[in-house]
C-alpha cells in the first residue's frame, strides 16, 4: 500500500483542524434554547387571561363594597389615625422605629436595588423559573420566611415598648439615635438568615433566596401590622379592641 502523506513538508498549503468531535455531526440551524416557550402567542395568551380574571375580581369586589368619598378636608382637624394606603402601610411603619430618611429613601432604594441586581448575580439557567427551586433552597426558604415573621413581630413590640429614638435622644446625637442604631439594628436583622446561609457553602443563588424571602416577608409583616394594628395616635392595639369606635377595615 502506498503511504499517503496528507501534509506534506515545505508545502504551500495551509490546513486547520477547526473542531473534532465523537458521532454523527450536527448543526444547531433553526434549533432555540432548550426548555423555552414562546413570548407570542403562548405567554401574551396567559398574561391577556390573568388581567381580564384580575379586572372580573376588581370588578366584584368594587360592586360588593361601597367606598364613597369622604367629607371634604378639615385644615382644622387631623385624622386621628392618618394612614397611608395599605400597599404604603410598611413604610409607614419603619417610620416609627427610625429616621424617615432611613425608612423612606435609604431602605426603598436599597430594596430596588437588590431586585435590580439579582438577574446579574445570579444568572445560572440550571433551576430556573422553578418555585424555591431544589429542597435545600426550600427548606431555606421557610426558615426564612419564619425568622422573619417572629423577629419582625418581636422588634415592633420591643421598640414600641422601649423605644430607641426617645431613650437615647437626651445621651447621644440625634443622628446617632434616630439613624445610626435603628439602620444598625435592621441591617443585622436582615442579613443574618444570608449570612447564616453563606457560612454553610451555600451557592450564590441560596443567599439570594435567603436575602429576597426576608425582604418579601419582612414587608409584609409590616405591611399588616401598620393595616391592623395600629389605631389611634398610631398606637398598637387588637384589632378588635380599637378605641373610641375606630375599625382598621373600614379603611380597606
Amino acid at each position: 500500500m502506498a503511504n499517503i502523506q496528507a501534509f506534506e513538508k515545505g508545502g504551500t498549503k495551509t490546513y486547520s483542524i477547526v473542531e473534532i468531535v465523537r458521532g454523527a455531526p450536527t448543526t444547531m440551524a433553526d434549533k432555540g434554547p432548550d426548555n423555552t416557550v414562546f413570548a407570542f402567542p403562548i405567554v401574551a395568551i396567559l398574561e391577556v387571561l390573568i388581567a381580564l380574571g384580575m379586572s372580573v375580581v376588581l370588578m366584584f369586589i368594587a360592586l360588593g363594597k361601597n367606598a364613597p368619598l369622604e367629607e371634604l378636608a378639615n385644615p382644622l382637624v387631623t385624622t386621628d389615625p392618618a394612614k397611608a394606603p395599605w400597599y404604603f402601610m410598611g413604610l409607614q411603619e419603619l417610620l416609627e422605629h427610625m429616621h424617615p430618611t432611613i425608612a423612606g429613601v435609604l431602605i426603598p432604594t436599597l430594596a430596588v436595588l437588590f431586585l435590580i441586581a439579582v438577574p446579574y448575580i445570579d444568572n445560572t439557567r440550571a433551576g430556573a423559573g422553578k418555585w424555591f427551586g431544589a429542597p435545600r433552597e426550600k427548606r431555606i426558604t421557610l426558615l426564612t420566611a419564619l425568622y422573619a415573621v417572629i423577629v419582625m413581630v418581636a422588634y415592633v413590640l420591643l421598640d414600641n415598648a422601649f423605644p430607641v429614638r426617645e431613650l437615647l435622644r437626651a445621651a447621644v446625637p440625634a443622628i446617632v439615635a434616630q439613624s445610626i442604631i435603628p439602620g444598625l439594628i435592621m441591617t443585622i436583622l436582615a442579613a443574618l438568615p444570608a449570612l447564616i446561609v453563606w457560612r454553610s457553602r451555600a451557592s450564590a443563588r441560596e443567599i439570594l433566596v435567603a436575602l429576597f424571602t426576608m425582604l418579601f416577608v419582612s414587608a409584609i409583616v409590616l405591611t399588616v401590622i401598620g393595616f391592623l394594628f395600629r389605631g389611634p395616635g398610631f398606637k398598637l392595639y387588637l384589632p378588635w379592641d380599637m378605641p373610641h369606635g375606630y375599625n382598621p377595615l373600614n379603611n380597606f
